[in-house]
């Protein structure tokens, strides 16, 4: 009984709530920032917050997207961190409350949305899709839906640790396919609404598949970061193993490739094609001091992280892996600073030149600072692992530890 109680009790380890109190200080300084960037430059900052706000919004969606996935595939890979991607699927409501200033703000950073906006014949024959209330709908609609599935999925999770794995587990496996289909149509629309209609006279049919991809890379690379920092806390001691690590390396590789697969298919294809319409999205990226950052994303988005993901050993050894993971989240960061600012500035007073700016950090760390003590709120409440997993008992059992 007591071992029950200390596997019941495991989410409150010192790790969660160390993590859950560096959440409260780094949402602190970066809401203090968010609040004198939006004084300094209220344009500038309302650009910032939509980067960072997708920033993580997508490990959310990530981590929804693994849950679903593990759930129709069952595999040893994703026992031990079914906890983590069920906490990080938890905080799309935060994100829900967090898309307010997006909508407030949304004559400044959608051009369909500013007075006047019809004029423009491409804009006027896209206002079918393109006008406030229906992205404001839609907007609705898809926190209704991820936030009901995130419920479901980790409610029924949770009951499993009362009831057993079964027949819950059928129910979890029912939902998740039907899931992910229709995670796939909102994660399409969603990133067009909120990425793509900046430049409402460009479109790509990869965008929603590039971000779906780029959501499951971010939240692998952040599961990845928290499972080493939980590594010694029962009974993830037991349960994360070599292999584990070494199976969710494999992942990271994974998507790694596809993100540099889906990115240069859409540069091939809107270069090839070099319509009037399409080629200046890639033209600016290319001028004015973007250049670097997309010289930057080919050389350290792809080519070195899948040279050294190659390996077996860097896959095996957890202290190497997890530098990778954290390398990939500040790659993802840039990333999305490269696909949105680009075209949020090319209007603003510096015009479409690269001028950083340290207000293009004060979102990303205030929300990033909410998101983490939410996330880690979410953590604590619940054991670390399935109580009722078979897999848990055999591994407790063993020899545990790294082999």
């Amino acid at each position: 009984m007591a071992d029950h109680q200390e596997l019941a009790n495991s989410g409150q380890a010192p790790e969660v709530a160390s993590l859950q109190t560096r959440g409260m200080i780094l949402g602190g300084i970066g809401l203090a920032l968010c609040a004198a960037g939006y004084m300094a430059d209220s344009a500038r900052f309302f650009e910032a917050y939509l980067v960072g706000y997708l920033y993580w919004l997508a490990i959310s969606l990530g981590c929804l997207g693994w849950t679903m996935i593990h759930h129709l595939t069952d595999g040893n890979w994703g026992f031990p961190v079914r906890r983590v991607w069920e906490s990080g699927a938890r905080t799309i409501w935060l994100m829900a409350l967090l898309f307010i200033p997006i909508l407030l703000a949304g004559d400044h950073l959608f051009p369909w949305m500013a007075e006047g906006a019809l004029e423009d014949h491409i804009i006027a024959g896209k206002a079918g899709y393109l006008n406030t209330t229906f992205f404001s709908i839609r907007a609705l609609l898809y926190f209704v839906i991820w936030g009901g599935m995130a419920l479901i999925l980790t409610s029924t999770s949770y009951k499993q640790d009362s009831e057993g794995p079964e027949p819950l587990g059928v129910r979890l496996r029912l939902t998740s396919g039907p899931g992910l289909l229709i995670m796939a149509i909102t994660v399409t629309f969603s990133a067009t609404d909120w990425a793509m209609s900046i430049d409402p006279h460009w479109f790509s049919t990869i965008w929603g598949f590039l971000f779906a991809a780029s959501d499951l890379l971010a939240a692998m690379a952040f599961t990845i970061c928290i499972a080493k920092m939980l590594e010694h806390c029962p009974p993830l001691n037991k349960a994360l193993t070599t292999d584990t690590f070494h199976d969710l390396g494999n992942l990271l590789m994974a998507f790694t490739m596809l993100w540099a697969y889906m990115s240069f298919s859409q540069f091939l294809i809107i270069w090839s094609g070099n319509t009037q319409e399409e080629a200046p999205w890639y033209l600016l990226r290319m001028d004015n001091g973007w250049i670097i950052i997309s010289v930057i994303l080919i050389v350290f988005h792809f080519m070195i992280p899948f040279t050294v993901l190659l390996t077996r050993k860097t896959k095996r050894a957890a202290n190497v892996l997890v530098k990778v993971a954290i390398f990939m989240l500040m790659m993802r960061f840039i990333d999305l600073y490269w696909l949105t600012m680009p075209t949020l500035t090319a209007h603003g007073e510096h015009g479409a030149g690269f001028h950083p700016s340290w207000i293009d950090i004060a979102p990303w760390l205030g929300v990033g600072g909410l998101w983490l003590f939410f996330f880690s709120m979410q953590l604590r409440e619940r054991p670390l692992t399935p109580l009722t997993d078979p897999r848990l008992q055999q591994a407790l059992e063993g020899t545990g530890g790294h082999h």
